[in-house]
């Protein structure tokens, strides 16, 4: 329990860092004296709770929604929302002027505090040449920071170990339709957009056809094209990295299902949920976001690991923690 309590309120005070300003009160179902402003209508209250949480989402590119109604208790307004597929009891002032994001209700006793937060990792296996499948979401910031991260890795391992791209995929992800997903059955989708699952598929073609040259352009990509413009600047970017774009546009028009299939596969497969994940010889890696950790985790997957493994890669900055689930 208590673990889940501090797990929700790390993400709210993420996010009260996007806001300005957010309230987390422990308090909040007493009355708010001196306060007499105009008492706004449920709906109206949930509207501008939502109104203000999307704006200060907007450059994350994540959405909040409402899910059920929203009623009155005491002297606040409580509803319920979802961000990322994650869900919060919520509260707001009658007047609609003070966001109480999570609720912890003292009336329940709180779970002795375990000694770790860390999950048990599982046990890599050896083998003559490691495979490690990096899951990201081409526009999580968090996926990116990883590709980062892993990139120094590669460099340093090369030929010595299989390090593929691979993406996350939902089905039905906000209900589908084509702002999110591919198809008509809504099984292939992704979390910030179809022009999202546009470039997953571009960086599996590229990698496909031109894996010496994937790595450079990945780093190269994430750097100068965004969101809003990845639709004409993926190729600017591909030609000046030396990729064959006529290929990769034929690959993704041709290829597309096929190459979602298999991801979806794979994220089953591995029960991937989220952005980053790094699967090393099949088992899940939980250790620490820098390329010496990285390194550290593919080198243990080695039967007999190279000389390049005794070197030591950037350990003391790590990628952020969290991600896209």
């Amino acid at each position: 329990m208590l673990k889940q309590v501090f797990k929700s309120l790390k993400f709210w005070m993420g996010l009260a860092s996007l806001f300005g300003a957010a309230l987390i009160a422990l308090g909040f179902l007493g009355n708010f004296e001196g306060v007499k402003s105009s008492v706004l209508s449920p709906q109206k209250a949930g509207e501008a709770a939502l109104s203000y949480i999307n704006e200060s989402l907007t450059e994350k590119n994540l959405i909040a929604s409402l899910v059920g109604e929203v009623e009155r208790k005491n002297e606040v307004y409580c509803f319920k929302l979802s961000v990322q597929n994650q869900k919060f009891d919520s509260c707001i002032s009658l007047d609609g002027k003070l966001l109480f994001p999570q609720i912890i209700d003292l009336t329940i006793p709180l779970e002795p505090l375990e000694e770790t937060e860390n999950e048990a990792m599982e046990p890599i296996l050896p083998r003559e040449i490691p495979e490690v499948y990096l899951y990201t979401m081409s526009y999580c910031p968090y996926g990116n920071q990883a590709e980062e991260v892993m990139y120094p890795v590669q460099k340093l391992l090369g030929k010595k170990v299989k390090i593929e791209p691979h993406y996350v995929i939902y089905s039905n992800y906000h209900g589908g339709g084509p702002d999110y997903c591919l198809d008509k059955e809504n099984k292939y989708c992704s979390m910030h957009g179809i022009e999202e699952l546009n470039q997953d598929v571009r960086e599996l073609c590229i990698y496909k056809y031109q894996p010496e040259k994937f790595w450079d352009y990945l780093m190269e990509v994430n750097q100068k094209c965004s969101l809003q413009d990845i639709r004409t600047c993926w190729e600017k970017t591909a030609k000046e990295k030396g990729i064959d774009t006529a290929k990769i546009i034929d690959c993704q028009e041709k290829e597309v299902l096929t190459l979602l299939e298999k991801e979806a596969e794979l994220n089953k497969k591995y029960n991937v949920l989220g952005s980053p994940t790094v699967i090393i010889n099949e088992a899940e890696y939980k250790g620490k976001r820098s390329p010496e950790g990285y390194k550290n985790g593919i080198c243990s997957g080695f039967q007999n690991p190279p000389e390049e493994c005794k070197q030591t890669l950037e350990d003391s900055t790590s990628a952020a923690a969290g991600g896209c689930q």
